[in-house]
Parts: C-alpha cells; structure tokens; sequence
C-alpha cells in the first residue's frame, strides 16, 4: 500500500495540470453547433417586394417624313408662296441625311413695268426644285414656354446639292443654312428652315449666280 501511494499522487498531479480548454474542445471537423441550435437567418429583410421588370421596346425613329410652307425669294423676281415635302434619315444621333422637293411660281412683274412683254413668256412661271442634304445637330437643347414648359431642340447646321427647274431648264444648284427643330413629341416635332440656293440663270443676256433665300416652316415626323 505504501509503494501505490507515490503512483496515486503522480497521476492526481498529471490531471490537474491539464487545461480546462483542452478537455472540453471537440475534436476537428466535428460541428461547433448542437443538434437542436437553428440555422444562421438574415437579420434584415426587404421592405418591397420584388417585382417582373418588363424592358420596354421603344423605337429607333431614325427615319424622318414632312411638309413645309414658306417664302422663297428668287433673285430680281422677288418673294413669293414656296411649298413642299421633306424626307430623311438620322445616320448617327446627331448626322442625318435629307430629300427635299419644293415648287413655288415666280413672276416678272417688276420688270414688264420697264420692258414690254417683261421677261417670261407668261406673267408667272413655276419653279420647281429638289436637293439632297446632311446635315449636323450642332446644338441641342431646351426651348422655354414661359416659366413652366420646355420643350427639347436642336439647332443644326445643313448643305447639299441638287436641280432646279425654272423656265424649262434645269439649273444644278448649291444649297446651304441652318435649321432648328422644337420637338414636341418623341415622334413629333415643328422644324423651321433659313436656306441659299445657289444656281446660274441667263435671263437678262448674262449668265449669273443667283442668291436665292428661303424661309419655310413646318411639321416633321419620326418613325
């Protein structure tokens, strides 16, 4: 008996110097959660619901249609009513390129007051004309109706060639100005025009360059 006793205190002594951690922490790869512990949950949840988001399919309206009415002035015959129609296509946001056929009807009334018969066969003569223009939005922006209402716009810059027919000749013919389109829908808009045409006529026993202004308005569409 008194041979175990030393034995006895021995392993008393090895027990106690264990450390409380390493008798109570599990094995590796055991679980640190209790059968019966739940699943972490999320601690903050959405205050709206989610909903099915449909993309609209909104149209390129790249393509431009429309009709004009205005002034067109014909150099030493004066101004007179012009008409007519537009069509055109947006290559880019701001390129875009433009068909243009207009008619109006040009009288020698200053000069049968000088020269009898005047200069035309009749009083009156028809003037037809067509170009092919780009043009270049240079400046877009916002048009302001009093205090409350603004409408989108743009300001572009335009020049191109084309015919004109005028006393059964056809003239080739320069044109070039500036325009500017007040939208009034994404489909609609009011376009205003400020043109030169440039083309040479012989009427009065000398061929000349004539500078002929053009002022016209109307409604455009896209689609």
């Amino acid at each position: 008996m008194r041979n175990l006793l030393p034995t006895l205190i021995l392993i008393a002594g090895l027990h106690l110097a264990v450390p409380v951690s390493a008798q109570t922490t599990p094995p590796t790869g055991a679980s640190s959660q209790t059968p019966n512990q739940p699943p972490n949950e999320q601690v903050i949840e959405p205050a709206v619901p989610r909903r099915d988001v449909r993309v609209p399919k909104i149209p390129n309206n790249d393509f431009i249609a429309g009709a004009f009415m205005g002034t067109y002035s014909a150099e030493n015959f004066g101004a007179s009513f012009v008409y007519g129609a537009r069509l055109g296509y947006h290559i880019t946001e701001d390129f875009f390129v433009e068909a243009v056929y207009g008619t109006t009807k040009v009288n020698d009334e200053n000069f049968r007051q000088i020269l009898p018969g005047g200069v035309f066969p009749e009083p009156e003569e028809k003037l037809d004309y067509y170009n092919l223009s780009a043009g270049y939005n240079i400046l877009p922006g916002e048009v302001f109706f009093g205090s409350k209402y603004a409408k989108a716009s743009a300001l572009y810059l335009i020049a191109g060639v084309g015919s004109t027919k005028f006393l059964e000749q056809r003239k080739q013919t320069v044109n070039f100005g500036l325009g500017l389109r007040v939208f009034l829908k994404d489909w609609a808009a009011i376009q205003v025009d400020f043109r030169d045409n440039i083309y040479s006529l012989d009427l009065l026993g000398q061929r000349k360059s004539t500078q002929n202004l053009e002022l016209t308005a109307g409604a455009t569409f896209f689609f």
